[in-house]
């Protein structure tokens, strides 16, 4: 059964200004993980294993990023409307290990004027998601441009990025090879761990497997980062 999508009704969407999205999530910050913003080491080399994962779902508008997080919350293809603030979730994942991983998803709109707003989502996250349109040529190059702006931040260095290339099951959709050059992969920080997955969010196909890639690279930095605070 399909369901519809409206907003301030399933996910708690929000559509708001602004000023309101970015007070609501630095309230969520401070609630969460505590008032030591400047100091995302150490929140997330203390986190204890239990702990869900905090992801940051970005993109384009219509890249598929709503249907990439409700596919994974009800596991099936769910009408979206565009979002107009942020959508979010928390979803139990079983990885192929058979470990079910809790991932707390901030789905945020991805329009021109959004944008500026994304980075006050990633500080304090444990990776960030970013979709991309793999038939959507002519917007790649803004998709690269956005990608690469985000990774830049000095908050987020370091941070595990998963990208994913939606839309692969469409037959004019771009090869791996070819989104990996058109976003100028090889162009990110050597400290940005990253990982291309192809998908189709409308069936599912490609998602778990995806997470699986992003959980093992906050792993890996969780341990990096225990490591360097042992050596202080």
């Amino acid at each position: 059964m399909k369901r519809v999508l409206q907003l301030n009704h399933l996910g708690r969407k929000v559509q708001t200004r602004n000023e309101e999205i970015i007070s609501t999530w630095d309230t969520y910050l401070q609630l969460e993980m505590g008032n030591g913003l400047s100091d995302q080491t150490s929140i997330l080399s203390n986190l204890p294993s239990f702990q869900s994962f905090h992801i940051v779902i970005l993109g384009l508008d219509c890249a598929g990023k709503t249907t990439v997080l409700y596919r994974l919350q009800f596991n099936e293809f769910v009408n979206t409307v565009p979002t107009k603030g942020f959508n979010t979730e928390k979803i139990k994942v079983t990885l192929g290990n058979s470990k079910t991983v809790t991932f707390h998803f901030w789905d945020v709109g991805g329009q021109e004027k959004l944008r500026p707003l994304w980075k006050s989502y990633t500080r304090c996250t444990d990776g960030i998601v970013f979709v991309v349109d793999s038939v959507d040529v002519e917007r790649m190059e803004e998709a690269k441009t956005e990608l690469h702006k985000i990774t830049r931040i000095s908050e987020n260095q370091g941070v595990p990025v998963l990208i994913v290339a939606n839309k692969q099951d469409l037959r004019n959709s771009l090869s791996l090879s070819e989104i990996e050059k058109l976003l100028a992969m090889g162009e990110l920080s050597s400290s940005t761990p990253w990982h291309l997955q192809p998908t189709c969010a409308i069936i599912g196909d490609g998602l778990k497997e995806g997470l699986e890639k992003l959980h093992d690279m906050i792993i890996k930095r969780r341990k990096m980062l225990r490591q360097q605070k042992k050596k202080r």
